[in-house]
C-alpha cells in the first residue's frame, strides 16, 4: 500500500502536474519507479489513488471558476428553453463548445479503458512519451508564430483581460475549431502526454491566445476529470480497499492544494508567457527518466 509521505508527496506531484503542461499521470508513474518505492502500480488501489486525486483536483477547479460555471449552466438551460443557441449568447455558446470538445475523449476513454490501464503501469512508455509531449508543445509554439488566424485581437490584446472578455473570445470558436481541440486532448489518454499542454496546444492552432486557450483548457478539464472520476469512485468503498483510504484522502489534500496554488499561478502566467519552458522540462526530464529507468 502507499504510506503516507508517498501519499503526499504523490498527491502534491499530482495536483501540481494536472495543470501545467507536464503530464500529471507521466510522472504519477514514473516518479515511483526513480524513488524506488516498493508500490505496486499494477494493483487497483494505485488507480484509484490516481482517480481520488485527480478528483480533488477537478474540484478545486470546479471552485476557482464557479462563477463561470453558474453562468455556463444559466447559458445551457437558456438555450434549452430556446431550443436554439444564440451567437451572441457567449456563455450558452461556450457550454456548448465545452461539451462538443469533451465528446471525442469521452468516447475514446470509454473504448480504450482497459489498454490505458495497462500503459498507465509502464513507467518506460510513460517515459518516452514525455519527450513527445515536449516535442508537442514546441510545435504548438512553432504553428502559433507562424499562424495568422487570431481570433478577436482586438479583443484579447488587453495585457490584463476581464474574465467576460475571454469567454467571449473562446465563444466565437467554430464548432469544428471546438472539435479539433477536443481531439487534441485525447493525446492525455496515454501518459506521458499531458492534458493541459494537448488542450492549450490545440487552442493556439484554432487561433486563441495563450490566455484563452489556458483558461479554455481549464474550463474543459473540470467536467472531464470530475466525471471520470466520479464513474471509478465506488471502488473506494469496494473490499480490500479500506486500508488505503486514508493514505488517498491524504494525497487528495495534498493533490487540492497545489492544484489551486497551481492553476492561480498558470491563470496569471499565460498572460504574457508561453510554453516553451515547459516543453524543455518535459524533453530533459523524458531523457534523464528513460536513461534511469534503462539501468535501474
Amino acid at each position: 500500500m502507499i504510506t503516507f509521505t508517498q501519499s503526499i508527496i504523490l498527491g502534491a506531484i499530482q495536483g501540481f502536474t494536472e495543470l501545467f503542461p507536464i503530464s500529471s499521470l507521466g510522472h504519477s508513474v514514473i516518479l515511483p519507479q526513480i524513488f524506488g518505492w516498493n508500490v505496486d502500480q499494477h494493483a487497483n488501489y494505485f488507480l484509484i489513488f490516481l482517480v481520488a486525486t485527480h478528483l480533488a483536483t477537478s474540484l478545486v477547479l470546479l471552485g476557482f471558476f464557479f462563477k463561470d460555471w453558474v453562468f455556463v449552466v444559466k447559458g445551457l438551460f437558456r438555450s434549452l428553453k430556446l431550443r436554439r443557441i444564440d451567437e451572441k449568447d457567449t456563455y450558452a455558446k461556450l457550454g456548448w463548445l465545452i461539451i462538443v470538445s469533451s465528446i471525442p475523449v469521452g468516447i475514446l476513454g470509454l473504448l480504450f479503458e482497459d489498454k490505458l490501464k495497462n500503459l498507465f503501469a509502464s513507467p518506460r512508455i510513460a517515459a518516452a512519451f514525455l519527450v513527445l509531449n515536449g516535442l508537442l508543445l514546441f510545435g504548438a509554439e512553432f504553428l502559433r508564430r507562424r499562424s495568422t488566424n487570431e481570433i478577436d485581437a482586438s479583443i484579447t490584446s488587453p495585457e490584463e483581460p476581464s474574465d467576460a472578455a475571454s469567454d467571449a473570445v473562446i465563444a466565437k470558436l467554430s464548432w469544428s475549431q471546438s472539435v479539433k481541440v477536443g481531439f487534441a486532448q485525447c493525446l492525455a489518454l496515454i501518459p506521458g502526454f499531458s492534458r493541459t499542454g494537448a488542450t492549450i496546444g490545440g487552442g493556439l492552432f484554432v487561433g486563441l491566445n495563450h490566455g484563452n486557450a489556458a483558461r479554455f483548457s481549464f474550463l474543459l478539464a473540470t467536467p472531464i476529470i470530475f466525471a471520470a472520476s466520479v464513474l471509478k469512485l465506488p471502488e473506494l468503498l469496494s473490499a480490500g480497499n479500506t486500508g488505503a483510504l486514508m493514505p488517498i484522502l491524504v494525497g487528495c489534500v495534498a493533490a487540492a492544494v497545489t492544484a489551486f496554488l497551481s492553476v492561480r499561478f498558470l491563470t496569471k502566467y499565460f498572460e504574457s508567457k508561453k510554453l516553451t519552458p515547459f516543453a524543455w522540462y518535459c524533453v530533459f526530464a523524458g531523457v534523464i527518466a528513460s536513461v534511469v529507468l534503462i539501468f535501474r
